[in-house]
């Protein structure tokens, strides 16, 4: 299992490594847009205040990768505690997240399940719309995302990230920022712009999961296998002193028959 999981986290570093650029620049020119731009200029640029919130929650669909999922289930955990005051539905990707959740009392809207054997573009893109569908119908006020981002072979690190609306930028006190020049319409590039960027950043966001997945159980079976090298170590320790205290016993009796005759 630690040879299949480095076969797939090198294949994933490189996706995840290709993905980051241009989801990190997109978000800070969105960011930047949201900024300036009249929030009734999209529907996806209208804030409210959050009594209503979705929160897509990323796992695996598989164990034995040490502490992945029980991370996310932590922060997911911490987020509910902090938001108790908001009606908080949980859409969740991956079997464990699900199992997971299923044992709680806490809403769920949408199941995904064994969506890492072909992810693509496209399979982020579906979850994405129903997540915008929901915003833009006024059903959610808010949508964020727990999951794991991958950080390096031995390091995983569970993210809370608000999706949507997207977050303007952190302005220096006193700083003043001009709108843009737009061509063509407002309206048309923000219809193209802004679904495009909810989703590259679920892809993104599926991209970082699995990496840190493939990572976090290549070093969770390298571990077991020590840990299992090391116990049959001390087994045969152990063996060879019970079969030597055997051998001892059983020549200090012959010897002693041997001396009463």
């Amino acid at each position: 299992m630690k040879m299949v999981s480095a076969a797939k986290l090198r294949r994933s570093q490189e996706r995840i490594f290709e993905a980051r650029p241009f989801a990190s620049r997109m978000r800070w020119v969105l960011r930047s847009l949201v900024s300036r731009a009249n929030p009734e200029a999209h529907p996806l640029l209208r804030i409210r205040a959050q009594e209503r919130i979705d929160l897509l929650v990323v796992t695996a669909d598989k164990g034995l990768c040490g502490s992945f999922n029980t991370s996310i289930y932590k922060k997911a955990a911490a987020f509910l505690e902090e938001h108790a005051g908001s009606a908080v539905s949980l859409d969740l990707v991956g079997r464990k997240g699900r199992d997971h959740f299923r044992r709680g009392p806490w809403p769920r809207k949408r199941e995904w399940t064994d969506l890492y054997r072909n992810l693509g573009y496209t399979t982020a893109a579906e979850i994405a719309r129903d997540l915008m569908d929901e915003y833009v119908a006024e059903r959610t006020d808010a949508v964020y995302l727990v999951y794991n981002e991958f950080k390096s072979m031995i390091q995983q690190r569970p993210l809370v990230e608000q999706l949507l609306p997207v977050e303007p930028l952190d302005l220096a006190p006193g700083e003043v920022v001009e709108d843009y020049i737009y061509e063509p319409a407002p309206a048309e590039l923000f219809d193209h712009l802004l679904p495009r960027h909810v989703e590259v950043q679920v892809y993104r966001a599926l991209l970082e999961s699995v990496a840190a997945e493939n990572a976090a159980r290549m070093t969770a079976m390298e571990s077991a296998s020590n840990n299992a090298a090391e116990l049959i170590e001390s087994l045969t320790l152990y063996m060879n002193r019970v079969r030597q205290a055997s051998i001892t016993t059983e020549i200090i009796e012959v010897v002693s028959g041997a001396e009463a005759l």
